[in-house]
């Protein structure tokens, strides 16, 4: 958990976050996690996923805008993204973060481009899921999507971080919507007072709230690359008869290449979250955190010049 704090504070520092966007994207490290910077690029990537039976979910990466004219800009691209899917007839929908939508700058305008990407995805059969960023917006995102889920029930999707305290309670009220929730851990730097420090508390309350979603009338994408837990969810299911049709695995590009297609051969659903764009090191760095033999592979891209 040191090392991840560690390296979660370095993605504060502008300078610092310069200089590792430009070694990632030189060692060749930041292209195993992301897709390509442009949308065909990313496309392609997704073509190949679907032939080895692989769903995808797109992200266009970036981080929190600061004035209405970018909340705008990212709006029109993740529009332009649902055309994209729809045009290229491609297994994949897409993920959002509220904050690229200017939830931090003002809630309603936040709602309005929410909801004009929402009425896209319906007009095109498509599928949005809402991303959970830090604890600050923890709140909002969940009230935004209980208001437009009641509208556009299909076609919108919740994320829980099993990390946090609240999250049981969470789960309780969303799953009884009979919604669309994807359960992950959390990637970002959280104070003990409200989540869990420990990464062994973090994993028990992961499959404490696993079991309860699968159990729950909500369908459930179980986001982790922890094989054992797929292992137990795997029993877990055959045990309590719920079929594979109610649940999906869910892992990051770049990660498990092998185990994702073996998933697939045993008649379970994987789905690939596919990040792609220009704002990629935050993302990158989260990435690092999560596995410190990812850091060692960049340190010694530098000494190789």
């Amino acid at each position: 958990m040191l090392f991840r704090t560690l390296i979660l504070k370095i993605a504060k520092s502008e300078a610092l976050m310069s200089f590792i966007a430009h070694v990632g994207k030189r060692s060749g490290l930041a292209r195993r996690f992301v897709a390509g910077e442009s949308l065909d690029e990313a496309m392609s990537v997704v073509q190949e996923l679907n032939s080895r039976g692989i769903l995808a979910t797109l992200n266009l990466l970036g981080e929190e805008v600061g004035d209405e004219r970018e909340a705008e800009r990212v709006t029109s691209s993740y529009l332009a993204l649902l055309k994209g899917i729809h045009t290229s007839q491609v297994q994949a929908n897409i993920s959002i973060k509220l904050t690229q939508l200017g939830l931090g700058i003002n809630r309603e305008i936040c709602a309005g481009h929410l909801k004009t990407i929402l009425q896209r995805a319906r007009e095109l059969n498509n599928f949005v899921r809402i991303d959970m960023e830090g604890s600050r917006y923890t709140q909002d995102t969940i009230h935004l999507f209980q208001e437009y889920f009641a509208l556009y029930s299909n076609h919108v999707g919740a994320v829980i971080q099993a990390y946090l305290y609240r999250s049981a309670e969470d789960v309780r009220k969303l799953s009884a919507l009979k919604c669309n929730i994807r359960l992950c851990k959390g990637a970002y730097m959280e104070p003990s007072d409200i989540a869990f420090p420990k990464k062994k508390e973090v994993d028990r309350n992961f499959v404490k709230l696993m079991e309860m979603l699968l159990l729950s009338p909500s369908y459930m994408a179980i986001a982790t690359h922890h094989r054992e837990m797929i292992e137990h969810a795997r029993r877990f299911t055959a045990q309590q008869s719920v079929p594979p049709a109610h649940f999906e695995f869910q892992m990051i590009y770049g990660i498990g290449r092998e185990y994702q297609k073996r998933i697939v051969q045993q008649g379970y659903k994987m789905r690939v979250y596919l990040p792609f764009g220009t704002q990629w090191a935050p993302y990158f760095l989260r990435r690092l955190a999560e596995r410190p033999a990812n850091f060692l592979f960049l340190l010694r891209s530098l000494f190789r010049g």
